[in-house]
């Protein structure tokens, strides 16, 4: 097991030695390579070109967001092919088919929100999830790209604003209070939803009156 670690880390060294003089095009393969099969410590990554590249801030965002969205296809492909049955083993049924409902009724966010969140979550888990429960692969690709995006964007305003010492502080309070972030998250999204369920309501309620308005004053006329 730890020559298996050494490996593993002196591997994932070797690459960022290789990508790392890429610019842009090196943040658009760490992504690929850190959203398909090896975990890097793509956060720090990020910011490092960043910071030292201001100007091109916005296209190392974009970089960041394609090469996750695209390196996520590898996960999507192991897990239409059976995922499903991974995920049984690893869940309860009761959890699984939570899961299974929430990617039932809001699939899309379902994935998007997981994507914006930095590590310990359990990103590739959600993305197993997606493709077992055979979500579009376009709107696959587009959640991702967004979550990602929206994430890459919050951590370079942080960097150009606080510099690079606020992103590790930042995901040094997720790694510590993972499950309270989420709960706050979760409440926000509900908030939200709530939010447009009512605001729908209300705008149901002026077109009905309206449309009411609109009956008696023709049948006033006709008269």
């Amino acid at each position: 097991m730890n020559k298996l670690k050494h490996f593993v880390k002196a591997y994932g060294e070797w690459i960022k030695h290789l990508l790392a003089p890429l610019g842009p095009w090196g943040m658009l393969a760490f992504a690929a390579v850190d959203g398909s099969f090896l975990g890097m410590p793509l956060d720090a990554i990020f910011v490092s070109y960043v910071y030292h590249d201001r100007a091109r801030f916005l296209l190392y965002v974009l970089m960041g967001a394609v090469g996750s969205a695209l390196g996520s296809i590898v996960f999507y492909v192991i897990g239409y092919m059976g995922g499903e049955m991974l995920l049984r083993k690893r869940l309860s049924p009761a959890r699984f088919e939570r899961i299974h409902a929430s990617f039932d009724k809001h699939e899309f966010w379902a994935l998007m929100f997981p994507a914006m969140l930095p590590p310990p979550t359990p990103f590739k888990a959600v993305v197993l999830a997606a493709a077992a429960f055979e979500m579009n692969f376009g709107h696959f690709l587009v959640a991702i790209f967004a979550g990602r995006f929206i994430r890459f964007l919050i951590e370079a305003l942080l960097t150009l604003w606080f510099g690079p010492g606020i992103v590790a502080m930042t995901a040094n309070v997720f790694s510590h209070h993972l499950f309270l972030v989420l709960s706050i998250v979760g409440e926000l999204i509900a908030a939200y939803f709530i939010w447009r369920m009512m605001k729908r309501r209300v705008r149901k309620k002026k077109s009905a009156a309206a449309k009411a308005a609109l009956r008696r004053e023709n049948s006033n006329r006709a008269d």
